[in-house]
């Protein structure tokens, strides 16, 4: 009788992973995981989130666990510890992911994402705190008005400057950043200039129509400024015929660092 269903497909998502990180790792300098694609086949896809986060890191590369965590008190420190950190028992120490950072939902409130900024800032690594998304549905909420002026955005914005404030580093950057959608780059100037010293985590480059050469006013405190993600636009790099699958990303991954470095 062979194995599981779940163990054969988290294999696959490993192997397939890996194979992703081997034809364009050398281009970045961080992967984005998420989370979701792993936790849907359980135990196994746990593992093999573990396997793909050291693979990354063997190559030297930064680890974003992208899963939008939110909650209150204990819940929050519980992510805290099952992603940047550890948890002990009394049986032993038990390590979490160890990712270098995760992405955090503000919907709670600051109090919300307290625990997790600490549990981070406690081992050197970051949080990266949603203020405008790439999805359509973005203007739903984060668009909003405010009555005071301004949208939902920009009071994210604010919070996310005031967590940052005791962690800004000798670069002058702080470990609380903003996931800021690459679909909206009419924002991007307004939400720098209120949060000019966090990193943007800018996703939606590709299928999601963000543009490259539109994300300059990210980066206006230097290249740190901010992190280009482009998962699909790499991974399904060659559909349509476009070759073989690990050339094809690689060249994606090339022509997009490009583009970043001369936008």
């Amino acid at each position: 009788m062979g194995a599981p269903p779940a163990s054969r497909a988290a294999r696959a998502v490993a192997a397939h992973c890996e194979l992703v990180l081997e034809a364009a790792g050398e281009q970045c300098v961080a992967v984005k995981l998420q989370l979701a694609c792993f936790e849907r086949l359980g135990a196994p896809g746990w593992a093999a989130l573990g396997v793909v986060a050291e693979a990354a890191r063997d190559r030297g590369l930064l680890v974003i666990a992208d899963g939008k965590r939110g909650d209150i008190g204990l819940t929050a420190s519980a992510y805290g510890q099952a992603l940047v950190a550890e948890t002990p028992t009394p049986f032993g120490t038990v390590a979490g992911l160890g990712a270098d950072a995760v992405t955090a939902n503000p919907l709670l409130g600051e109090d919300s994402l307290r625990p997790l900024v600490s549990a981070a800032r406690a081992r050197g690594r970051g949080v990266f705190v949603l203020v405008r998304t790439s999805n359509p549905g973005a203007r739903d909420i984060q668009e909003q008005p405010l009555e005071r002026g301004g949208v939902v955005s920009d009071l994210l914005a604010e919070i996310v400057t005031r967590l940052g404030a005791d962690g800004v580093g000798r670069t002058g950057l702080a470990d609380v950043g903003a996931v800021v959608g690459a679909t909206a780059p009419e924002r991007l100037e307004a939400l720098r200039e209120a949060m000019p010293q966090a990193v943007f985590l800018l996703p939606g480059v590709g299928p999601q129509g963000g543009r490259v050469e539109e994300l300059a006013p990210a980066f206006a405190p230097g290249p740190a400024g901010g992190l280009i993600t482009a998962s699909r636009a790499i991974v399904d790099a060659h559909e349509g015929g476009r070759g073989d699958p690990a050339d094809a990303a690689r060249r994606e991954a090339v022509r997009l660092r490009e583009l970043a470095w001369t936008g």
